[in-house]
């Protein structure tokens, strides 16, 4: 009896070896600040620059995956286009949680100073738990809570 090919395992298998590995980027979304470290080579020199900015736009594509970072550079706005599974991209980190209502922030453009600025909450170099729990032990001594959860007097100094 002949030994017929299933069509959908060799689609998955050709999709394996076409798709490249994933990456492990955290997870950001539209708004987010982000710092993409980029290798830049400069002749024989292989550096590593770092271009911080407000992710505009993501485009979801497979392999062909990117997202559209901007800053103000020198009161001009510059945009750069990084793909998603560029072996460019060294690292990436958020710097800050945008909370936005749009899948595109194009109107940024237009906008500048105070105007442009997008709801966040700061991520990066927040204090952890254990840097909260020493931090609560030194003020202890000089702080009391009173009856209401929100109230919170000094001690007097005793002296």
């Amino acid at each position: 009896m002949k030994k017929t090919l299933d069509p959908t395992a060799l689609m998955q298998k050709a999709n394996k070896s076409l798709h490249p590995k994933k990456t492990a980027f955290p997870d950001f979304t539209i708004g987010d600040v982000v710092r993409v470290s980029v290798k830049v080579t400069e002749g024989e020199k292989t550096r590593v620059q770092v271009y911080e900015g407000i992710v505009i736009a993501r485009k979801r594509g497979g392999p062909n995956s990117c997202f559209t970072v901007r800053k103000i550079s020198y009161g001009i706005g510059v945009e750069r286009i990084f793909p998603y599974y560029s072996p460019v991209i060294e690292k990436l980190t958020i710097v800050s949680k945008g909370e936005v209502r749009r899948a595109k922030l194009y109107y940024l453009r237009e906008l500048s100073g105070r105007a442009s600025r997008v709801k966040s909450e700061q991520v990066f170099g927040a204090a952890t738990g254990a840097d909260m729990a020493t931090a609560g032990s030194t003020e202890s001594s000089n702080v009391k809570q009173t009856s209401g959860p929100g109230d919170i007097t000094a001690k007097a100094a005793q002296g």
